[in-house]
């Protein structure tokens, strides 16, 4: 397929492709989607071999959350069942960690329900942050707690953080049907705020709330043009008690050409698979493996996800490696100068100048924080389709064929996958991990 080769040979360059092809590869047929695979498989082993980076999540503050994030089960006005519970001893939170990092994960991701800390809160995770790196002085932290204000980026960053997670979950255009509390402004500024103060940037979107294809074009695009050096791909979880608990809109089919067309755009980005997987990829994970090269370890914020021994199987099973906390994750010229131990990326994909870099983190989430199992941001004023390549690039690459047959129909949803979490942080119950 024409429009395969064209991606390809720009993955391998790290060029960026263009809208078009993007929506051709979310229009291609479920008969076509094992060649899409192949092809963005060759991009992720290009820049990330066969290794897959876990991460682990530890949900400090749950639930009660005053912002209306319509995909969240911990929104103003949620009646999902789940666990709540107020802020984590730094003692507690430094136990749940470790049983993500006994399990082999190498990020703690700390995320908190709610539009942002207060400078108390930051006070609060930056001792959670030095308990769990005096204990553990190999792992990356990433925090996740809703939207920044001056100064408390450099607070989390002195104390030890590595990365920021923020999502931008969804395109500009979609983003006033799912959230009224706050804007897509306030992520891209959150994002940009993070980056600034050197930490890590990693945001990411929500495939499954009803959106078009357009839509995710546009918000991968915008991904790119803030250039985060980890983008989560949440697939919706719809729990009742949320405004989108009936938007089953997902197949297995769908989730991996997702998960492709990210590849493709950020293809020397870490591309993690996060909320969702089990509920809509199902027994099709291991393909997705192919796709992305991180993903999340057990439990999510506020549902069951696979077991972490399964997790493991899997990911052996198929015949990739789990990354150990002596690897560097990103490729060297993103990670050349990165901050705690080269978890991330400081100027972009390449020598560039001011940090703009060519391209400059679904369910269940705390309303300004995180989708669940995810880590947000907007995007830039300036035309994601006009920056350059990331990288040496050698010229275009020749023009695609777009045409593609039309998307197949949903298969069955798997409703029964659903649970919520009542195990691990917050709980007397050990972590699934």
């Amino acid at each position: 397929m024409d429009l395969l080769n064209t991606l390809v040979d720009k993955g391998l360059r790290c060029e960026l492709p263009t809208r078009d092809e993007a929506l051709a590869v979310l229009a291609t047929s479920d008969d076509d989607v094992l060649d899409v695979v192949a092809a963005a498989g060759r991009v992720r082993r290009h820049w990330f071999g066969r290794r897959v980076k876990l991460n682990y999540l530890v949900n400090l503050k749950s639930g009660l959350c005053p912002e209306d994030c319509s995909y969240c089960s911990q929104r103003l006005g949620s009646t999902a069942g789940i666990l709540k519970y107020t802020w984590l001893k730094p003692e507690e939170a430094t136990e749940a960690a470790a049983a993500g990092l006994a399990g082999g994960a190498k990020r703690v991701c700390l995320v908190a329900s709610g539009r942002g800390p207060t400078d108390r809160d930051v006070e609060r995770v930056s001792d959670t942050i030095r308990a769990i790196k005096d204990q553990h002085e190999d792992v990356e932290v990433c925090a996740c707690l809703g939207l920044l204000s001056d100064g408390q980026a450099e607070r989390l960053r002195d104390a030890g953080a590595d990365a920021y997670n923020h999502n931008l979950n969804t395109s500009e255009g979609t983003y006033g049907r799912i959230t009224t509390t706050h804007t897509y402004a306030d992520r891209v500024d959150t994002v940009r705020r993070a980056h600034a103060a050197g930490l890590s940037p990693c945001s990411g979107l929500i495939a499954g709330m009803g959106e078009s294809d357009e839509d995710l074009v546009d918000v991968v695009f915008a991904l790119r043009a803030l250039n985060p050096d980890s983008v989560p791909v949440n697939f919706l979880i719809p729990f009742e008690g949320t405004p989108l608990a009936k938007e089953w809109n997902l197949t297995p089919q769908r989730c991996l050409r997702v998960l492709a067309m990210t590849r493709f755009v950020c293809p020397d980005a870490e591309v993690r698979i996060a909320a969702g997987r089990e509920v809509h990829l199902r027994t099709l994970q291991p393909l997705a493996l192919h796709l992305a090269n991180s993903l999340f370890l057990g439990d999510y914020l506020t549902s069951e996800g696979q077991a972490g021994r399964a997790d493991l199987e899997m990911i052996a099973d198929a015949g990739f490696e789990v990354e150990g906390a002596d690897r560097v994750t990103l490729p060297e010229h993103r990670a050349a100068g990165s901050h705690g131990g080269g978890c991330g990326s400081r100027g972009g994909c390449g020598p560039h100048d001011g940090g703009s870099g060519c391209a400059s983190s679904g369910a269940g989430a705390p309303g300004a924080g995180a989708p669940e199992g995810a880590e947000g941001a907007e995007g830039t004023d300036a035309d994601p389709v006009a920056s350059g390549g990331c990288g040496p690039c050698t010229g275009p690459a020749p023009a695609a064929a777009t045409e593609a047959a039309p998307p197949q129909t949903a298969s069955r949803a798997r409703t029964d996958l659903v649970a919520v979490r009542r195990r691990g942080a917050g709980t007397q119950v050990a972590p699934n991990a």
